[in-house]
């Protein structure tokens, strides 16, 4: 995988107080409804958002700072961080990753009119072919560039901003030597982030048979038919998306196309069912059928974001179709970033250690997340020899809520 994200710090967003996660090619949150799952992956819509449509916009979408910022405690927080360290310039690596950091302040202004007025804080620090590499500011209404190898700064390397703009929504036009590339390419990858929720009656739909929105499955994968005839183009990726379905769904027998009402230029998926005489269109399966197609067409995408977040990613599936799931996971993981929401043991069944964070919330209402650090996790799964990790955790061996003797 070309790069990926390293880890996620976050301060004072929605119930995420103070939160460090480590994050691999697999990552699969676990943890019960109101712990802050969701929140995480809200973490990365919003910095989508914001490469997308600027600081601003992100948040007034989203409620304004009140709405985003952490909702536990006496009083609303005056400020909200995410940090990422990432691997996705051409010189980073894990030992000297790129590191981004957005901070929000607001403070309080004497006007009834505008009681609060916000600020933003970014630094971009990121290596060069030798030395310590480029560190980019950006504060009020301007951004510095320093050469951090030579510690110094100069001159033409400060711009104008505007005060709320993004600096990686806006940065890109910097120059070669300054770091443009570098800024363009996390930008990049920052805006092609995905939260990835099937909308079962929206992907029940049919489609236009030239489609101009084919290229990318939506998050809601409201675009289904659509990106399901083109990937069916490619044999061998159809192939191997129609064995899946038929292995989860034994009756399958085929996935085809069919005009919608003679018209030629609608087509609608169908299935073909054993015992049936006539096809069952995708308006007519089940909840769970659309839903684990959805699945496996982001799973056989052959152009992902750099990341796809996914939330609840068992909701409506069989957990026979776990095992299946968690095999394509960790193949696809080799050419993107995926960040898994679940709160079934089913699942949790199927992962090693390293690919699981236990999520839990303490009584301010502030996620901990991870609950249970990785050696923690495997301390404990050695200690309880052959029980299953979802087991573990279902039982609150995993969540902290049983004792050694209690193993």
């Amino acid at each position: 995988m070309p790069g990926r994200l390293l880890e996620l710090h976050v301060e004072n967003f929605r119930s995420l107080r103070d939160v460090t996660i480590p994050l691999g090619p697999l990552t699969v949150l676990v943890g019960p409804n109101g712990v802050g799952k969701s929140n995480v992956l809200k973490v990365f819509d919003f910095l989508a958002s914001i490469i997308r449509t600027d600081l601003q916009p992100a948040l007034e979408d989203r409620g304004g700072f009140d709405e985003v910022g952490f909702w536990g405690g006496e009083k609303p927080p005056t400020s909200m961080k995410i940090e990422l360290k990432a691997t996705w310039t051409t010189h980073a690596s894990p030992k000297a990753p790129d590191e981004y950091a957005l901070t929000i302040r607001r403070r309080a202004t004497p006007t009834s009119r505008h009681p609060h007025t916000l600020s933003r804080h970014e630094t971009f620090r990121f290596k060069r072919t030798r030395g310590r590499g480029r560190l980019i500011t950006i504060s009020g209404d301007e951004a510095h560039v320093v050469d951090e190898r030579a510690g110094r700064e100069d001159d033409n390397t400060r711009f104008g901003m505007q005060r709320l703009s993004s600096g990686l929504s806006t940065l890109p036009r910097l120059g070669r030597s300054d770091g443009g590339e570098e800024v363009t390419r996390v930008a990049e990858r920052l805006s092609s982030f995905r939260v990835f929720d099937v909308d079962v009656t929206a992907a029940r739909q049919p489609t236009r048979a030239r489609s101009t929105l084919a290229d990318r499955l939506q998050s809601h994968a409201e675009n289904l038919a659509a990106f399901l005839v083109q990937l069916s183009a490619d044999e061998e990726r159809w192939e191997h998306l129609t064995t899946d379905a038929r292995r989860i769904l034994p009756q399958l027998e085929a996935i085809e196309f069919e005009q919608v009402g003679g018209y030629a230029d609608r087509l609608a998926v169908v299935l073909h069912e054993r015992g049936l005489r006539r096809t069952t269109p995708l308006a007519d399966a089940s909840f769970g059928t659309v839903r684990l197609l959805g699945l496996l067409a982001m799973l056989y995408d052959p152009h992902p974001p750099a990341l796809t977040c996914v939330e609840e990613i068992d909701h409506g599936l069989h957990p026979q179709a776990l095992e299946l799931i968690v095999e394509r996971l960790r193949e696809a993981s080799a050419r993107t970033q995926f960040i898994v929401a679940t709160h079934s043991p089913a699942l949790v069944d199927r992962l090693q250690p390293h690919e699981f964070i236990v999520c839990d919330r303490d009584e301010s209402g502030a996620s901990i997340i991870p609950a249970l650090a990785e050696d923690e996790v495997k301390e404990i799964a050695a200690e309880a020899g052959d029980r299953p990790l979802g087991e573990l955790w279902f039982s609150g061996v995993l969540g902290g809520d049983l004792t050694e003797d209690e193993l």
